[in-house]
């Protein structure tokens, strides 16, 4: 519960600067590892959603990416989802550039799902990597918890390190959906594979 409320307080309506620093916040403060195995999976999986939808934040899509200016930001979770609540509770009746959000759970993904941010978890890399490549040069911003499987790797990739949440980001792969990810973002990273243009961030 405390841990909740920590991530409400730091989910708020944009605002570029304070929520770099939410995310900063969650990227350096709070360790997993601190505490008892059963409840650091969860207390991992609660931050993880907290940078699902932050990460949003910080993605330009293409016009195209939305049939309209009133479509919704489609967040998506294929295959297993380790969220429960703790994603529904860090999304509710927040928005992305002006969008509202909604929360899709899918047996597994495509093209034609209709997904803005694709979170593909679980242990079968081989899968993830599949839907991956079934999204690849969409608007898709394709998030994995692969846990260092290349075969499996999405734009942003979840990673522990020093027994915290981090994330490394494959910037070249944004710009095969066509994403642009803000320089702020690429920042927080703890490895970038920059795109082959100059044009990195806003």
């Amino acid at each position: 519960m405390e841990l909740l409320n920590i991530l409400r307080r730091a989910v708020t309506r944009f605002n570029p600067r304070a929520d770099l620093a939410a995310l900063a916040f969650i990227c350096i403060a709070l360790t997993p590892g601190a505490i008892a195995t059963a409840q650091a999976e969860v207390k991992e999986y609660a931050l993880k959603a907290a940078f699902l939808y932050k990460f949003g934040l910080f993605v330009e899509w293409p016009s195209t990416a939305f049939s309209s200016s009133t479509s919704p930001v489609n967040l998506c979770i294929a295959g297993e989802d380790p969220f429960g609540e703790s994603l529904d509770k860090v999304v509710a009746g927040e928005r992305i550039n002006g969008r509202n959000v909604v929360i899709r759970r899918l047996k597994t993904a495509g093209r034609d799902s209709g997904c803005h941010i694709l979170y593909i978890g679980g242990s079968d890399a081989q899968r993830g990597g599949q839907i991956i490549e079934a999204v690849r040069g969409s608007s898709v911003l394709t998030v994995s918890d692969a846990r260092g499987s290349t075969s499996g790797a999405g734009i942003i990739d979840f990673v522990i390190k020093d027994n915290r949440v981090r994330f490394d980001i494959d910037d070249e792969a944004a710009a095969q959906n066509g994403l642009v990810i803000s320089s702020k973002l690429l920042s927080l990273a703890l490895n970038v594979k920059r795109r082959a243009s100059s044009k990195e961030g806003r």
